[in-house]
């Protein structure tokens, strides 16, 4: 029959394109992968496996809401795939989301009751989700709770006389200092805790006096670099200031988000890009991303390498100082500039920005979660977002909240893209990522944009990746999500 016959070569194609899947995802080349599983299940969408292997390309893009949603589907078509359930649980995890993740383990234990990985992040997950209750158990309600940094007086710390690496004297953090510094971390030296602590401390009185949306003046005939995501990777950042100069009041930046995490170094990268801002607050701007956060550090490694490389108290002084980061930022009131997108409503003004009282851990909805988490969609108006988390918003979108607030441009980072930048929405909206071969696997250039006035046309200039020691990234990272990786 002819229908059977038909059926039988879409069967057989929708295999051929799933191994052309399976290598583009081999070879990193995970959105490719994603359009080809795609394709695949438009002609056989009763095949768990091309769900379950869709999921996995997700989540190495970090699209967990989307990896969510395959491997649901993958449970649907064969509730007995011990994958799907495998790949959802992951995912879940990578979200934080433990108690979720472990159902999903033990149903894969379930299925598979000898496999000794099954077992082993059973017991992982157990134990994570442990800990999760203990803390949730001992935690002081956010009402009584006080501020680490009045416990800290740095000034009582002693510098043992065999230090020889970068020393803050009296309260001025100096060029002199902070190359000295810069200097020091190249050469995996550590800075002594006593300047550490000046530096943070400083920091956070700086901080907590600025607004949630900060407004930033480029007098005309002058340049800001938009920078976006660094992600603990130093080297790299040291790249981007020998090839754009180091940040001073005539070289400013603005640092668009998510410094830490992933990468292995990112103690060094949120001390220098601190010592810039203490050493001349004009010098460099830094907004809040959605790694600059305590369930973020908890799981992608800044706590581990907070722990690792100074102490427990350095643990929570960040995450209080991450509370206090400015949300968004506006060049010369035509330039809107944010960590991750717009809003699930029409009509938000600038002033509904500036009006939110961001000192907290960042929420699971609202215009403060949006901010960190949304990412644009080729497609006009709004939908679920890929990560479970904000959502995803069309070009009309982006177009009426510039046109409500008089501004020219959306500047975002959050997404990482293989030229370091991608233009999208009619040319509204420009995408910039600064971690080039991020996670050293994704072979992506990285990029920033200088913007001149009086006329702020982005200028925009890519870079590739520079080698650095072997740490491999996501070396301090929660013992679970490393077996993942």
């Amino acid at each position: 029959m002819p229908s059977m016959e038909n059926e039988g070569s879409e069967v057989s194609r929708a295999e051929e394109i799933k191994n052309q899947a399976n290598e583009a995802f081999k070879a990193h080349r995970y959105g490719q992968a994603i359009d080809l599983y795609t394709q695949a299940i438009e002609l056989n969408s009763q095949n768990a496996v091309y769900w379950a292997n869709r999921s996995l390309a997700h989540t190495k893009l970090e699209e967990y809401g989307s990896a969510i949603q395959d491997a649901t589907k993958a449970i649907e078509v064969d509730p007995k795939y011990s994958k799907g359930y495998y790949r959802r649980g992951a995912a879940y995890l990578a979200m934080g989301k433990f108690k979720e993740a472990l159902k999903d383990f033990q149903q894969v234990k379930r299925i598979c009751p000898n496999d000794p990985d099954a077992t082993k992040k059973l017991k992982e997950c157990e134990k994570a989700v442990m800990k999760l209750k203990f803390e949730e158990a001992i935690s002081v309600p956010e009402s009584e709770r006080r501020s680490v940094a009045d416990s800290i007086d740095y000034r009582t710390i002693k510098v043992e006389p065999q230090y020889l690496g970068a020393k803050i004297e009296g309260d001025v953090v100096t060029l002199d200092f902070v190359k000295k510094m810069m200097d020091d971390f190249k050469n995996q030296k550590c800075l002594h805790k006593r300047y550490a602590f000046q530096i943070v401390l400083q920091m956070r009185e700086m901080l907590q006096a600025l607004p949630s949306l900060v407004d930033i003046n480029v007098p005309d005939g002058s340049l800001l670099t938009v920078c976006g995501d660094v992600h603990g990777q130093f080297y790299d950042l040291i790249n981007i200031f020998e090839l754009n100069g180091l940040p001073s009041e005539e070289n400013p930046y603005l640092f668009n988000g998510d410094f830490v995490d992933r990468g292995s170094f990112s103690v060094e990268v949120i001390l220098t890009l601190f010592a810039f801002k203490c050493m001349c607050p004009s010098a460099i701007y830094l907004a809040r991303g959605n790694h600059e956060s305590k369930s973020m550090n908890k799981i992608y490694g800044f706590e581990g390498e907070v722990r690792s490389k100074l102490s427990e108290t350095f643990v929570e002084l960040f995450a209080e100082v991450f509370c206090y980061l400015p949300l968004a930022h506006v060049i010369n009131q035509k330039v809107f500039v944010v960590h991750g997108g717009l809003f699930s409503v029409d009509g938000v003004k600038l002033s509904d920005i500036r009006a939110i009282d961001r000192f907290c851990e960042p929420p699971e909805e609202g215009l403060m979660c949006e901010l960190l988490w949304s990412d644009p969609q080729p497609y006009p108006g709004r939908g679920p977002s890929k990560r479970g988390v904000g959502l995803s918003f069309g070009a009309d979108v982006t177009r009426r909240f510039l046109q409500d607030n008089n501004l020219d441009l959306v500047v975002r980072s959050h997404e990482v893209k293989d030229e370091g930048y991608e233009i999208e929405h009619d040319g509204k909206l420009i995408t910039v990522f600064s971690a080039p071969n991020y996670c050293d696997q994704m072979g992506n250039k990285g990029a920033f944009i200088r913007f001149e006035a009086p006329d702020l046309k982005p200028n925009i200039v890519t870079f590739s990746a520079v080698p650095h020691p072997d740490v491999k990234p996501m070396a301090y990272a929660n013992n679970f999500l490393r077996m993942f990786q």
